[in-house]
Parts: C-alpha cells; sequence; structure tokens
C-alpha cells in the first residue's frame, strides 16, 4: 500500500469507530436518561428512533450534494457533527428547560455525521491505489465491530470503576476520537472514485435492474445483522436467565466480536478466497444460525446460534459494497449512497419485523427471530441470481 494513503486508511479506520461510538454509546445510558430527566418510554423509544431516521435521510441526501462539497470538507464535517453530538450530551440536556429536546438535539447532531462518515469511508477507502481492495474493505468494516465491542466494554469498565453518575465526563472522553480524527482527515491525501461528471446519476442508477439486485444484497445484508443483534440481549437474557450486564457481554458484545473477527480473517486471506462463494457459505451458515436460536431446546445451543449469527454476518454488508464497486465501477458517491440507505433500511427493517411477529405470538421470540430468517434467504437467492446476471 502506498505510504501516504495508509494514513487515509487508517483515518477511515478511526471514522467507522466514531460511527460505532455514536450508534451504541447513548443506548448505555437509557435508564440513566430515565432517572436523571425525568423521560418516559416513549421519549426513551424515539432516541434511537431519531438516530436512524437521521441517518437514513442523510444516505439519501448525500448522494446528491457530497460530490459538489467534495469528500474531503464533507467527511471533515462528519467529524465535527459527531463530537459536537457527543460533547452536547455533556452540557445540553441540563442547560435546557426540556432535558429531552437536549438530547434529542444531540442524537440528530450525531447522526448526521454518523450517515456522512457511512456513505463515505467506502467509496474513500476504494479509491485508495491499493490492490485487495475486497479484503481491505472488509477490514475497514470490521473497525466498526471493534468499536462496538470497546464501547460496550469500557464504558462498563468506566461505569463500575466511577459509578454511572459520572456519564458525562466518558460522553467528553469519546468525544476525543473524532477531534482527532478531524485533523487526520485535513492532512491525508483523499481521491474519488471516479469523477463526479462521469459518476452515474441517481436517476440511472434506479432504472438499472441490476442495481435493484445489489440493493436487495444491502437490505437483506442490514437485516441479517441487526435482528439478530438488536435482540441478543434481551434474548440472551430470556434464554440463559442472565442479569442484563451478562446479557449485553454474552449477547451482542460476543456478536460484534466474532462479527469483527470474521471481517478481519476475510481481509487478510481474501485473495485466496471467492467473495461470492464466501458469502452463499455465510448465508446458509446465517440460516442455521437463526434456526438453532430460534428451535434448540437447549438455552446454551441458542446462544452459540446467536454467536455464531455475528461470524455469519461479518461478511455480508462490506462483500456487497466490494461487488458493487466491482461490477458497477461507475457508479460513484451516488451508487455508496444508495446502497448505505438501502442497508440502513435493512437494519431498521429487521429488528421491528422480529417485535412485531414476537408480540403478534405472545412475546415469544424465538418465533420472531425464526421469521427473521427469510432474511439470509433472500440474500442467498440474490447472490444465485447475481452469479448468473451480468452488470
Amino acid at each position: 500500500m502506498n505510504p501516504n494513503y495508509r494514513k487515509t486508511v487508517y483515518a477511515c479506520y478511526l471514522g467507522i469507530i466514531t460511527q460505532a461510538i455514536s450508534a451504541n454509546f447513548a443506548p448505555l445510558l437509557f435508564l440513566t436518561f430515565r432517572q436523571e430527566f425525568g423521560l418516559t418510554l416513549g421519549q426513551v423509544a424515539l432516541i434511537p428512533t431519531m438516530f436512524f431516521f437521521t441517518q437514513l435521510v442523510i444516505d439519501l441526501i448525500s448522494a446528491k450534494f457530497v460530490d459538489k462539497i467534495g469528500y474531503r470538507t464533507s467527511i471533515i464535517a462528519s467529524e465535527v457533527f459527531s463530537a459536537l453530538g457527543l460533547s452536547g450530551l455533556a452540557f445540553l440536556p441540563g442547560a435546557m428547560g426540556d432535558p429531552f429536546a437536549g438530547v434529542l438535539i444531540c442524537v440528530i447532531l450525531y447522526a448526521v455525521g454518523s450517515g456522512l462518515i457511512e456513505v463515505l469511508v467506502s467509496p474513500i477507502v476504494e479509491a485508495c491505489p491499493f490492490e485487495n481492495k475486497e479484503g481491505t474493505m472488509s477490514l475497514l468494516h470490521s473497525f466498526y465491530c471493534w468499536g462496538c465491542v470497546a464501547v460496550i466494554l469500557l464504558s462498563t469498565l468506566f461505569f463500575s470503576l466511577f459509578g454511572i453518575a459520572h456519564w458525562r465526563v466518558l460522553a467528553l472522553l469519546w468525544t476525543v476520537v473524532p477531534l482527532v480524527n478531524i485533523y487526520n482527515f485535513a492532512v491525508c491525501p483523499i481521491r474519488h472514485t471516479v469523477e463526479a461528471d462521469q459518476s452515474l446519476s441517481i436517476t440511472q442508477l434506479l432504472r438499472m435492474p441490476f442495481f435493484w439486485l445489489l440493493a436487495l444484497l444491502m437490505v437483506c445484508s442490514g437485516a441479517s445483522e441487526l435482528s439478530m443483534a438488536q435482540w441478543a440481549s434481551a434474548f440472551t437474557e430470556s434464554a440463559l436467565h442472565v442479569s442484563k450486564t451478562v446479557g449485553d457481554l454474552a449477547g451482542p458484545c460476543l456478536f460484534a466480536a466474532l462479527m469483527g473477527t470474521t471481517r478481519a480473517l476475510y481481509g487478510k486471506y481474501s485473495e485466496k478466497l471467492d467473495l461470492a462463494g464466501f458469502m452463499l457459505a455465510s448465508g446458509a451458515l446465517c440460516v442455521v444460525c437463526y434456526l438453532l436460536a430460534a428451535l434448540s431446546p437447549f438455552p446454551v445451543f441458542g446462544l452459540i446460534g446467536c454467536a455464531l449469527c455475528g461470524c455469519s454476518v461479518g461478511i455480508m454488508w462490506p462483500g456487497t459494497l466490494s461487488i458493487s464497486a466491482k461490477r458497477c465501477p461507475t457508479g460513484g458517491t451516488a451508487m455508496f449512497a444508495l446502497l448505505a440507505l438501502a442497508g440502513d433500511m435493512g437494519g431498521s427493517l429487521g429488528p421491528s419485523f422480529v417485535g412485531a411477529v414476537s408480540g403478534a405470538a405472545g412475546d415469544n421470540l424465538k418465533l420472531g427471530l425464526l421469521a427473521a430468517m427469510v432474511f439470509p434467504v433472500l440474500l442467498i437467492a440474490g447472490l444465485v441470481m447475481l452469479k448468473r446476471k451480468k452488470a
């Protein structure tokens, strides 16, 4: 790898970690927000909804304005918004007459940053002049997993040592990450995958049947991942009857660690592996994992299914982006933005689908997870069609 562009890749790694902080820090404080600010359950539920809705909006409009503003300005802005939102949590809710409004303002700010990061880091890395881009893309997205694990473990350790009452200090400490990365993105070399006047427009992309197949893969990737990840803690607690702390560590934390491990291993050995074949095998393993979690009469096997699901979904999101960049090299920023939108839509649809089915079945979470098996099945079908279809 060109030494100068190594700085670019490292900045993107830290950008992905910033996104993980934004997505995972506030949920650790939901109970604290209720107690300290007097929020209702409905207000607390609106916090993640606002975060993901804002990301979806940014995914959509980024396709229009990022090329005009430029990658560097946009990616620096992503870190600025992230820093403002995270640091604002320490001050704004307490300073406003309505603490909930203060929380939502901060959530929107760092969600804007998170959305921009999601849209930009993949094409920035894809544009770097080095070989084995599939492996590098997988390794890049592994840092989201490591970021999730770090946020859960280090925050839990901080609260154990200093108490949950000092959560504002931790918010400021996490803000250091995007602040450092503002400088990194300001000085590293940044190229475009394709010049703005040569890239496909949104309208051109939407007219391509091939693009809709890629979008289907992204929806299924996001849904396969988040259906299990978002319900892993509740599933672990209900199946193993353990405390929330243990449930968080054994559920979403272990899930994220194994997902990151798969992405890192693929990044290392990708030149020896066929990406489409690896994704098909991962999809099949994902089906097995959902079946194991939903149907096993033994709780420990349910936990194994939950954990191994992290392995199975690891390659889905970055693998689809790599296939898209290879099969549609003129897609440009618009393609990456629309694919991010599709992935986020899947990430919102999947957990909601599990919750709806579970609720209709008398709060039977196992039936909800069983129904979610449809997403990896559709992903497998999409991959089979992709192998038969030429761009």
